[in-house]
């Protein structure tokens, strides 16, 4: 008996599209791997890599321009339904009824796949279970937090039992507590089950739960190989870096980033992990730092960082200069929130919060999707009122001076909330006389803006069109036009690849080093450790506030590693959790 079909075989395959500006994008460049039966495999890269396309084509959606594709023995572009038939796939945005319930969502489903009423019990019953679902069958998709939807798709997308499941992102945006469930369902279905999994994520850390990783960047594959097989390109050269001089790791990292020796460098437990070109720590330039490097085990994105640094473009990083810095003294209380509460109807979504924040802090709002982040964030930016407590930003009262308040704030949304249609320099524009700046301060801020940001060669470009990095370079900029006190981030960084968040956080050290305050929620823990303390948030209720090593002290591993702060994050939300059912 011959051994059944590879589950995907590609083969040099293509994919262009042509934008409305006639202009051609490349989302797959001569793309070839195999996926192997009862495998778990993850297609790693940033947005703009190629994943979504790449998955689209297998799921027989988008047929490709040239090579190959066989899924479970068939030629998708031959016979997109026979493969269909055989497959579960779960776009980004799947498509849960919202005004659905739970238990409808599933039947929906399975009408749609013709699965029999006599089998739906014993299907229904063990995806209730993995998903942990089964007391929320009543309860409607809409009122489901991110995570509990996400694990619902998944439900909905193996009421027909597949062959081959593909997966689009399924943990983006998702908190990490969620994030580590959905991962262990995974697990399951292919260990104990036996299914092959594809699955892309932009979340470098979940590949360590694959059999096999493929590296994609801008359409290519960059490499693939096992986990640890792409861990070892970064092996003997990573280091933990400290300053003698006790420099904050943020301000250290920024530093060491752009040196000419070093591929990789970002905050870890009040050190910064450093990747070197070299089997040697970088030297040259860092005598007056008095540096002590300690080597360390390299893990799965050390590695992936000496691949992308070799192929992505070059940064353009300066440390962004503010013509007109805070006034507010050093020390001095930006933010105060004090016994908060918002309420919409009989739910409470922000319980007696408190906080303080100073001048030229970096701030973090952590929680699990449905915390009361997002609440509590609309609050302290003026979007919405408070039902009670005190709420002072930027020494204005928000509950009876919103406008002056926001006059002082600057904004950068977890989604490009810039006009996609409008060029680079009608952005800026728009957003100068939005912000009130008129004349020869308007012309000299945008002129600024583009400097610091290095837009000026995109100014007649069409926003929406700007490669992710330059997204977000120009939603900072046109934040910053009117020189906030204090500047929001929400999930500022979510989607971008990991030398633009890098970057990213140079340029919001350097605001921080000149009195700027920064208030920023984040999904990425370890962008946490960029924060001079934060608050964890869970059912609209602080559980505990601090700097990056005091949260720290709530992890604990069992594998004698450091304790990281999703370790620690999952650690507090999962007692709290605890505590409550016991009571």
């Amino acid at each position: 008996m011959s051994p059944p079909p590879l589950p995907v075989v590609l083969r040099g395959l293509a994919k262009r599209f042509v934008r409305d500006t006639s202009e051609t994008v490349v989302a797959l460049d001569q793309v070839s791997f195999r996926a192997e039966q009862n495998t778990l495999t993850a297609l790693v890269g940033p947005d703009g890599a190629g994943k979504s396309t790449l998955l689209r084509i297998l799921a027989g959606l988008v047929p490709p321009d040239a090579g190959q594709a066989e899924v479970l023995g068939l030629d998708v572009a031959a016979a997109p339904q026979a493969v269909q038939n055989r497959i579960g796939y779960m776009p980004q945005k799947f498509g849960l009824y919202e005004d659905l319930s739970v238990q409808q969502n599933l039947d929906l489903y399975a009408d749609l796949h013709g699965v029999p009423p006599d089998q739906r019990r014993e299907i229904y019953h063990s995806l209730l279970t993995m998903t942990a679902l089964a007391p929320f069958t009543s309860r409607l998709a809409g009122a489901l937090s991110g995570g509990m939807k996400q694990k619902l798709g998944l439900a909905c997308t193996l009421v027909r039992s597949p062959d081959l499941l593909l997966l689009d992102e399924p943990t983006v945006g998702v908190d990490p507590l969620s994030r580590r469930e959905l991962w262990d369902i995974l697990r399951h279905l292919v260990h104990q089950q036996g299914l092959t999994v594809v699955v892309s994520t932009s979340y470098l850390d979940e590949a360590e739960f694959c059999g096999h990783t493929v590296v994609m960047h801008q359409g290519r594959v960059l490499a693939e190989g096992t986990p640890a097989e792409i861990t070892a390109r970064a092996a003997g050269r990573v280091f933990l870096a400290s300053a003698a001089n006790g420099m904050a790791a943020r301000s250290l990292q920024a530093h060491l980033f752009r040196h000419p020796e070093v591929v990789d460098a970002v905050p870890e437990a009040g050190s910064v992990r450093v990747v070197s070109t070299s089997p040697a720590p970088p030297q040259e330039g860092l005598a007056e730092l008095a540096l002590q490097f300690s080597p360390t085990e390299p893990r799965f994105e050390d590695g992936f960082m000496v691949l992308f640094r070799a192929v992505a473009r070059e940064q353009h990083s300066s440390a962004i200069v503010l013509s007109r810095p805070p006034a507010a003294p050093a020390g001095s209380i930006s933010v105060e929130v004090r016994d908060l509460v918002r309420t919409f109807g009989s739910f409470t979504a922000v319980n007696h919060v408190s906080f303080q924040v100073k001048r030229g802090e970096i701030y973090g709002l952590l929680g699990p999707n449905g915390a009361g982040k997002s609440t509590t964030f609309r609050m302290l930016c003026g979007l919405i009122p408070a039902t009670s407590g005190t709420l002072r930003v930027a020494n204005a009262d928000l509950r009876t001076a919103r406008a002056a308040a926001r006059a002082r704030l600057g904004y950068v949304a977890q989604k490009f909330s810039l006009y996609g249609d409008l060029s680079v320099d009608e952005n800026l524009d728009f957003f100068a006389t939005a912000y009130g700046l008129r004349g020869h301060r308007k012309r000299e801020r945008i002129d600024w803006a583009k400097e610091q940001f290095d837009l000026g060669a995109l100014s007649s470009l069409a926003s929406g069109s700007l490669p992710g990095g330059y997204k977000q370079r120009l939603a900072m900029a046109a934040a910053l036009l009117h020189e906030p006190d204090i500047l929001f981030l929400d999930e500022a960084t979510s989607g971008a690849d990991p030398l633009a968040r890098r970057e990213f956080w140079g340029r919001i050290t350097a605001l921080s080093e000149q009195g700027v305050t920064v208030i920023v929620t984040t999904h990425f823990m370890e962008e946490a450790e960029y924060c001079d303390r934060l608050v964890i948030l869970d059912s609209g209720r602080a559980l505990a506030e601090g700097s990056p090593a005091d949260i720290r002290r709530h992890g604990q591993r069992s594998d004698g590693r450091p304790v990281t702060m999703e370790d620690a994050f999952i650690a507090i939300v999962e007692n709290w959790r605890q505590r409550q059912e016991a009571s």
